[in-house]
């Protein structure tokens, strides 16, 4: 069926969406894409700042800290979409990674979204809609030395959302994952300077000669560019499209 003119300018008018760490990086350019399209939009995230992004953006702002599990069933979660986006990274040899750091990014980054997703779902399957978007990694797919947290996390990730993939299909839910390589994002400033330290090299050295080395494409992914394929992954047009993950990593896993 050809989507009408209003489903082209408007593609996602009046789909409530909740956006994870959409207080900046991906999440922010996410939220920002999303309003535009004509969804209503509540950015998710523990930064206060998330309030000042809300008004600007013209949406809603829950200030709440995902790591507190216990938390998130007080969150309102009669949703169309859900955008899985809040992460952290820590980067250190697993012999000296803290175990508390451990835990923490698994519970922020894994539990969380199981439990955001599985308070959602029932409200998507009684409307026969729903879109989960989970804002993976390449190293979703491929790992990386150091990362052990960020890596585990991000690979039980893909498995969850396979897993929402098949249950929900036969009620007009679809979840699939994005997979950037480096996002220019507040995070991977951190990360550069995490590495510059672990490696004991310059952090241009970290960006040329570890972060885009596996990668054809030598040059960092834009929040923009996640924001649009999140967008289409929302659209109509991605009626059948679940269960995958969309590589944007330069040609990283083509190797």
């Amino acid at each position: 069926m050809t989507p009408t003119l209003q489903e082209n300018l408007w593609p996602l008018a009046g789909r409530r969406t909740l956006v994870t760490g959409g207080a900046s990086g991906i999440g922010r350019a996410i939220a920002v894409v999303f309003a535009d399209a004509g969804a209503d939009v509540t950015i998710l995230d523990r930064d206060v700042a998330a309030k000042a992004v809300a008004d600007e953006i013209g949406c809603l702002a829950v200030v709440a800290d995902l790591s507190d599990l216990d938390a998130i069933s007080d969150l309102d979660l009669d949703v169309d979409i859900v955008v899985n986006n809040a992460g952290l990274q820590h980067v250190a040899p697993l012999e000296s990674f803290p175990p508390e750091k451990f835990s923490f990014i698994l519970r922020v980054m894994l539990e969380a979204p199981f439990r955001l997703i599985a308070g959602a779902l029932p409200h998507m399957y009684e409307r026969g809609w729903g879109r989960i978007v989970n804002v993976s990694s390449v190293h979703g797919l491929r790992a990386s030395a150091y990362k052990s947290a960020y890596v585990s996390a991000k690979h039980g990730l893909e498995g969850l959302s396979k897993v929402t993939a098949l249950e929900g299909a036969p009620h007009g839910v679809t979840s699939n994952c994005i997979n950037p390589a480096y996002v220019r994002t507040a995070l991977l400033e951190a990360q550069i300077a995490d590495q510059a330290r672990t490696h004991g090299i310059s952090e241009s050295e970290v960006l040329e000669q570890i972060m885009l080395a596996p990668a054809a494409v030598k040059r960092l992914v834009e929040p923009e560019e996640v924001a649009a394929l999140a967008l289409f992954l929302c659209s109509k047009n991605s009626d059948s499209v679940t269960g995958s993950s969309f590589c944007l990593d330069g040609g990283w896993t083509a190797h």
